[in-house]
């Protein structure tokens, strides 16, 4: 079973503490390292490891869930902009990264402080220190899931 099927597996079994909220496409995760405050996984529901394998509407049902899931993420952390990675090379599941951007997030990495969040150190981005406390992440998802219900309940 890959990464994304367990994560997935863990939510159904009411075990994963990043689950925010599930759609008909896929499902709403924080990521476990939060340097960028709010960043933002959605699971594909289906094990596909590319977009051109899922059926037509379903596809386009889980393009859409995931551009407002761009847009809850982007209203709910106050981002400049959003950073969208569908890549899948580590985890072969189709799985989108959500990243809220802010100026001086990657610090004075990339570009005079300005590039991609791949620009900023891995070893950085993914420490400990960025990992929520069970009080940060229970802030972050409710932050996140009241921007949920507001675009999903119109």
């Amino acid at each position: 079973m890959c990464l994304i099927c367990e994560r997935i597996e863990m939510i159904n079994n009411n075990e994963n503490q990043y689950f925010v909220k599930e759609l008909e496409t896929g499902y709403v995760v924080l990521g476990d390292n939060q340097h960028f405050k709010g960043y933002t996984i959605f699971l594909c529901k289906q094990h596909k490891t590319e977009l051109f394998e899922l059926e037509k509407n379903f596809k386009l049902k889980f393009l859409e869930e995931m551009s407002l899931v761009g847009e809850a993420v982007y209203k709910g952390f106050n981002a400049d902009k959003i950073n969208y990675e569908l890549l899948g090379n580590g985890d072969s599941h189709l799985h989108w990264h959500l990243f809220p951007r802010v100026v001086g997030d990657i610090e004075n990495y990339g570009n005079k402080g300005k590039g991609p969040v791949w620009w900023y150190p891995m070893e950085l981005m993914y420490s400990d220190s960025n990992r929520p406390s069970d009080t940060e992440l229970m802030a972050l998802k409710e932050k996140l899931l009241a921007e949920l219900n507001k675009i999903f309940n119109k």
